[in-house]
């Protein structure tokens, strides 16, 4: 068999393929023993009728032509394998010799997976957030664990931001008695907020808002029973011990910048790789093409009615619920789609630029990794999936993942003020730690 290929407009290309009469033989046998399998001759078993008795009677044409039918799709992917090519939608497929007699020969016209232009990629910058842990941001723990031990003490003064009262609650045809809220919030509706704001004990507030969900605004009655504010304890020694393990605040603010740490720099690590590949999308320019952006978008319909299904809800709860619309959730899964078909087809190219090949070793500490989160063994998993012939798949997963790592360490990280950050400060276990680890151990 001999297959060339011919590019065409957009990401399209014609395969010619031709296969020889020898060749193609084998498949007109097979096709005969098919053919004798289906028909009955006086005489003969099924399936034991001689070939040239059926040539006799049913003619060449007739059995060439179920050759051609059953052999077409295994001559096409096999020149697929041998051109390297990636189809994403189904081939045209024209028979240009062959059909009566003769040697085979086809073409198919296939879409095939574009690589993308991805300019600029080795001077990227990314901003994260800072993985510093400031005094502010220990000020604003220090406060949420003195928030959590708070006196709550009444007042005779207009509702502030902060204050807790007892208000009874009508919302539309639901009422809620005795309902505590903390102003400022945010908790039911943003309106609720602004309408508490200065009220006094004995008030009785009336107005309209759309909640989260519904279609049209209802009406909210609002009666103010109580009013306290909170009172916070002191930030002393003798508060940290009461309200926690640690006997002084200066212990209790080691331990938090230490757990704040490790949460800042995982958040820090995280955004690193969002925003690294966001900026990688941002260089694709092509428009990708719609065989793979629907695709995607199936995969992603697919998902999400599995997820609802485990949580006992249907689409249309889903939508009520969330007040979308169906033409807007499927606006907003393609929107998604499109992204992340950008952001395959960019990695790949990114691979392609860099020579980032996924190596025998790779794929088999991948199957090992899958077959450990799939509770079954490395070699029976390897074996369902040549079965299916999916280890190209996994291979290419692995490449992209590798890009993925090449493009995180090369690059440029700054926080949001524009301050260039070391890659060693985004690891929980960054030498800062260690040295101040090691300090301790020495003091001991």
């Amino acid at each position: 068999m001999k297959a060339t290929v011919e590019p065409l407009e957009g990401n399209k290309v014609k395969l010619s393929v031709e296969i020889d009469e020898g060749e193609f033989e084998q498949a007109l046998d097979a096709a005969f023993r098919k053919i004798a399998r289906e028909v009955r001759i006086p005489g003969f078993r099924p399936g034991k009728a001689p070939r040239r008795l059926l040539e006799a009677r049913m003619g060449k044409e007739t059995a060439r032509q179920e050759a051609l039918r059953d052999a077409l799709p295994d001559y096409y992917a096999r020149a697929l394998k041998d051109t390297e090519l990636d189809p994403i939608a189904p081939p045209e497929i024209d028979i240009t010799a062959g059909e009566a007699e003769g040697p085979v020969a086809f073409d198919a016209v296939v879409e095939v997976r574009p690589q993308v232009g991805i300019p600029g990629y080795g001077g990227l910058r990314v901003t994260v957030p800072s993985p510093e842990v400031t005094d502010e941001d220990l000020d604003s723990q220090v406060d949420r664990l003195r928030n959590q031990s708070a006196d709550m003490h009444p007042v005779d003064r207009p509702v502030q931001t902060g204050d807790i009262v007892t208000i009874d609650l009508d919302a539309g045809d639901d009422a809620y008695p005795d309902n505590t809220y903390e102003v400022g919030s945010g908790g039911v509706v943003p309106e609720l907020d602004a309408q508490l704001h200065a009220a006094k004990v004995g008030d009785i507030l009336s107005f309209e808002s759309t909640p989260p969900g519904s279609e049209s605004p209802i009406t909210f009655r609002v009666f103010v029973k109580d009013v306290k504010e909170k009172v916070l304890p002191e930030p002393t020694d003798e508060w940290a011990s009461e309200a926690s393990e640690f006997e002084t605040m200066a212990e209790l603010r080691d331990d938090l910048r230490n757990r704040l740490s490790v949460v800042k720099k995982l958040q820090s690590a995280m955004a690193l790789r969002e925003e690294a590949m966001r900026a990688l999308v941002e260089l694709v320019e092509d428009e990708v093409p719609e065989p793979l952006v629907a695709e995607e978008l199936e995969r992603r319909v697919h998902d999400l009615g599995h997820r609802l299904e485990r949580q006992g809800v249907n689409i249309a709860q889903y939508l009520d619920a969330t007040g979308t619309s169906q033409e807007q959730l499927l606006a907003d899964l393609r929107n998604d789609a499109v992204e992340a078909v950008k952001a395959d087809l960019a990695l790949r190219a990114l691979a392609e630029a860099e020579a980032i090949e996924a190596t025998d070793e790779d794929v088999d500490a991948e199957v090992a990794r899958l077959a450990e989160r799939m509770g079954t063994r490395p070699d029976r998993l390897r074996q369902q999936l040549e079965r299916q012939e999916a280890i190209p798949t996994v291979r290419s997963d692995v490449r992209k993942a590798k890009a993925l790592e090449w493009l995180v360490t090369h690059v440029e990280v700054v926080d949001p003020e524009g301050r260039p950050i070391d890659r060693a400060d985004l690891s929980p276990t960054a030498p800062a730690d260690a040295a101040a680890d090691e300090e301790g151990e020495n003091q001991d």
